[in-house]
């Protein structure tokens, strides 16, 4: 009769015979043929334990045993290129502080705005984008200014291109810089936002900032079928060279309000007579959703859209995500003001190392899926990428 092994009784892994016979027959090697070395093993601290190694087929740490192997095997690699530099500009001489934004100024549009470009590219950093501090007296409910041929965008768009002529210029698309009331669209009487005349000033902004030499519109007013009419306008014009980079999945963030103090560009106290909505929930995306930014990206890509972009970027890596897995489109990211306020503020307090910290940041958004950062941290992030 065949004998059955009991499920108790003790059974030797073959992987721990195979290591007991290598053994047994180095034994017999002549230890004098090994090379001589001057290591010394490690030693442990006093009181391990002494135990026989795990029987692990598979021990992932052996891939990150060495600063060398790390790098061999890392899979998303930051660089300067990824970046977009969000620069704000104001008319006037002086670089302005900005008091929520350490570091952060509004440059003045002759000199300090090329004085930081000329950095920014020195750092590898060959990507702007422009945010134009628009003055008081020239705001109007109907956000006219914002396609005035010589408006302070489009006279520091022409500027860098003079200075700079293979630097890559964004701008952006919304009426908000220009608007008394403060939202991206024309705002009725009842506190509704207008989307069909707000997206015709949207076409003839975006045509001026095109004229003025920038290489990529970007509209972020999250209006119905402004890619679309931006594309036909730039096209109908002679500018099919131009690209456009959508504000595809713009949330209504908590995380905007160093931009808008930067550019005092925040939704203005309404009145009886003139309603206006305090926040931007008619027409950016709600934060909790989800499935939206997918019928968001069918569309803009639909309707020409060359670039898709998720904003915020931090609180949104599931979204850039889903939109690089949705379309074979670039994806950019936007770490915006209050992110980078934050990581300011924490890194002041001695709460957080800025570099790593920053670093990281960057390179989830980049794992996620992103292929263009707009971030505020685009100088100082090169120059530490060059410094590793």
């Amino acid at each position: 009769m065949s004998r059955v092994a009991s499920p108790c009784s003790p059974r030797i892994p073959i992987r721990l015979k195979f290591n007991t016979l290598v053994r047994a027959s180095s034994a017999k090697s002549d230890a004098s043929l090994a090379p001589p070395t001057t290591r010394k093993p490690a030693k442990v601290p006093e009181g391990t334990p002494v135990i026989p190694p795990q029987d692990l087929a598979s021990r992932p740490r052996r891939n990150r045993r060495s600063s060398t192997v790390r790098d061999a095997f890392r899979e998303t690699i930051l660089t300067p290129s990824n970046f977009i530099y969000p620069i704000f500009v104001h008319d006037g001489d002086d670089d302005i502080p900005i008091g929520s934004m350490p570091g952060q100024s509004r440059l003045g549009w002759k000199t300090g705005m090329i004085n930081k470009v000329r950095e920014a590219r020195a750092a590898g950093v060959n990507q702007v984008v422009v945010f134009p501090k628009t003055p008081d007296n020239l705001k109007t409910p109907t956000a006219e200014e914002c396609y005035n041929p010589n408006g302070l965008a489009q006279r520091s768009i022409s500027l860098l291109k003079d200075t700079f002529p293979d630097l890559e210029v964004y701008t952006d698309v919304a009426l908000d810089p220009y608007n008394t009331m403060g939202h991206d669209g024309m705002v009725r009487s009842d506190g509704v936002i207008m989307n069909d005349e707000t997206v015709y000033y949207l076409c003839k902004q975006a045509v001026s900032q095109a004229r003025a030499g920038a290489d990529v519109i970007s509209p972020s007013d999250m209006m119905d079928g402004r890619v679309g009419a931006i594309r036909e306008a730039l096209d109908s014009e002679g500018f099919t060279n131009v690209a456009i980079m959508s504000y595809t999945a713009k949330y209504n963030s908590a995380y905007y309000g160093p931009f808008r103090d930067a550019l005092a560009s925040a939704p203005r106290p309404g009145n009886e007579d003139w309603k206006i909505p305090l926040d931007k929930a008619e027409y950016q995306m709600d934060p909790a959703n989800f499935r939206e930014c997918l019928r968001e990206a069918a569309l803009d890509e639909a309707e020409g859209a060359d670039i898709l972009m998720v904003k915020p970027a931090g609180a949104y890596l599931d979204i850039i995500r889903a939109l690089k897995d949705s379309t074979t489109l670039p994806i950019s990211a936007y770490q915006v003001s209050g992110e980078y306020s934050m990581l300011k503020a924490a890194a002041a307090a001695g709460y957080l190392n800025e570099e790593e910290a920053v670093l990281e940041s960057l390179i989830s958004i980049k794992r996620a899926g992103a292929d263009l950062t707009l971030t505020y941290y685009a100088v100082d992030a090169a120059k530490w990428i060059q410094e590793l």
